[in-house]
């Protein structure tokens, strides 16, 4: 899985998280990236487990300054039809072939035609969104100017699965690895999620301090493994709340009497970014283990600390971590903005992260490529 916080509005109304973006390295990612250049790291593809990798400064990336953006969404952005103009651009096409084989079924079948209970579930929806988000680079990479919008991109980040989804992009993983991991990490939250009885649900219309204050006083009435966080600080007035079953309805129960506009119960497997999620995080810390990462070309911004990470052994931490831990999403769309983005892109499904952006900014400029 990877949830987020919904927006009540129909088109942002089923967002969640996630983060895995395009594959880069030539033909050793599949996805064809950007000459290194500007913040980007020129070095060839250092594996976790040498004696290099251990030694990339983890903060490599530190003073970076942002001008253009990709952005990638998270689980809740899928729907049926997606996937659809994919299949007009080959190079596109050929990344729902590569995903049939390692599914061992077929992806693009289930995104065009559905059942949509099939495409919502959290072991299809987290490959699906990772697949075409990536699929949406090469379409881009197919326009008139397409390839000199990539060049450009120089940081990049992925709402909760999204994160998967950048650090392909960035060359971090293969596109085929990273579909293995975002697999294998789906499982792994559903399995979790089946394991507990937690719940996950959109409190619009309060500040975050607000919000915290609300859980606290829901928390009062709980019992321990009842309890509630916030797990995604999404954006000013749209935070997401898991925990249990009783605490949540107990945030429902409360949210008025402290002047929440509303709340959106998220159709969601459980409480994502919690402790409910401690289940996966062996099984992840496996795959990762098991799998060649490099330090990303570009800023890869964690959902985690809202900073990039370029030493491949953090950034496995990272990512083991980031299903138990709340996403530091509005803090990282501020911190963007702050250090001079000018120009961001969100590739996938969905336009969930663009609204994000513009509740942040109004005056923020950023672009759909869907696929």
């Amino acid at each position: 899985m990877a949830s987020t916080a919904l927006f009540p509005s129909a088109s942002l109304h089923r967002l969640s998280f996630a983060a895995a973006a395009a594959a880069a390295g030539g033909s050793r990612h599949g996805l064809r990236t950007p000459l290194a250049r500007g913040s980007r790291v020129s070095m060839s593809a250092i594996s976790v487990g040498s004696t290099a990798a251990s030694a990339v400064d983890d903060a490599l990336f530190s003073d970076y300054k942002p001008s253009s953006a990709f952005f990638f969404p998270g689980q809740g952005a899928q729907a049926v039809g997606m996937g659809k103009d994919a299949q007009g651009v080959e190079a596109s096409a050929e990344l729902f072939r590569k995903a049939n084989a390692i599914l061992g079924f077929d992806l693009l079948d289930v995104c065009a035609n559905g059942p949509k209970e099939k495409l919502d579930s959290t072991v299809i929806s987290q490959p699906a969104i990772y697949v075409t988000s990536l699929a949406a680079v090469e379409i881009l990479r197919s326009r008139d100017g397409g390839q000199n919008i990539i060049d450009s991109i120089d940081v990049t980040c992925g709402l909760s699965l999204g994160e998967y989804t950048a650090l392909a992009f960035a060359g971090a993983f293969s596109f085929e690895d990273g579909l293995r991991l975002v697999k294998l990490r789906g499982e792994a939250m559903q399995d979790a999620a089946d394991a507990a009885n937690s719940a996950m649900v959109s409190v619009i219309g309060l500040d975050s301090e607000k919000v915290q204050l609300l859980c606290d006083a829901a928390n009062e009435e709980v019992d321990e493994n009842e309890k509630v966080q916030i797990a995604n600080f999404l954006c000013p007035g749209n935070y997401a709340v898991s925990g249990g079953v009783k605490g949540v309805e107990a945030v429902e129960a409360k949210a008025k009497s402290f002047k929440a506009r509303m709340t959106v119960r998220l159709a969601v497997a459980g409480a994502f970014h919690t402790k409910f999620m401690e289940p996966a995080v062996s099984r992840l810390e496996a795959a990762l283990a098991a799998t060649e990462i490099c330090s990303p070309r570009i800023p890869v911004i964690s959902n985690v600390d809202a900073k990039p990470h370029a030493n491949p052994d953090m950034i496995k931490k990272i990512l083991a971590s980031q299903v138990t831990s709340p996403v530091q999403w509005e803090l990282t769309v501020k911190t963007l903005l702050g250090k001079g983005l000018k120009k961001s892109y969100e590739l996938g499904p969905g336009k969930v992260i663009a609204g994000i952006v513009k509740r942040v900014d109004r005056g923020a400029e950023i672009e759909n490529i869907s696929a």
